[in-house]
């Protein structure tokens, strides 16, 4: 194991904690793809661009990525990874655990990847804000995933027991 891509069923999984983690017991590099995707006032990256910066990065010997971005980027991460790792935890713990930590980062005016910060709007407003993509994708990719991923070195964890018992069995 050494190229590892987590992905997760939705946000709120815990996939940039356990990759930190992870890439730091491995001692390899962590990528965390939504700092890359998203750049100052949340402006999102071209597609082109994210490839050309990723490129050399899956090539490396030994990597932990936080995320894929597929629909970006198509299966460049999951295709040079050794290891897939999808966190796909009950929605009420990753749902309650993306409020907690909208909310923490909103009350305390945090800055996040870039300068960026959340907000109520971003993360309640509208079909594409943080919340309601979060329900929107966690249905959607327990349904497609699967199929999608059929053939590739995964691992499904549900519980977060399960993410610590790989966790400490892997790294």
């Amino acid at each position: 194991m050494r190229r590892v891509a987590i992905i997760a069923s939705a946000g709120g999984n815990g996939k940039t904690t356990l990759g930190r983690e992870l890439a730091r017991r491995m001692g390899v590099a962590f990528v965390e793809m939504d700092a890359l995707v998203h750049g100052p006032g949340w402006t999102e990256i071209s597609d082109d661009e994210l490839r050309r910066v990723l490129e050399p990065i899956v090539h490396r010997d030994a990597w932990v990525i936080d995320g894929v971005y597929s629909h970006k980027i198509g299966k460049l991460v999951v295709d040079a990874a050794d290891t897939i790792v999808w966190l796909d935890l009950p929605l009420r713990i990753s749902f309650a655990r993306l409020f907690r930590r909208t909310q923490r980062r909103i009350r305390g005016d945090e800055t996040i990847f870039n300068g960026n910060k959340e907000s109520w709007r971003t993360a309640i407003g509208g079909w594409n804000s943080l919340l309601v993509y979060a329900l929107r994708s966690h249905l959607t990719r327990r349904r497609t995933w699967p199929r999608e991923y059929a053939g590739y070195p995964v691992t499904r964890l549900r519980t977060p027991e399960q993410v610590d018992r790989w966790l400490n069995a892997n790294a």
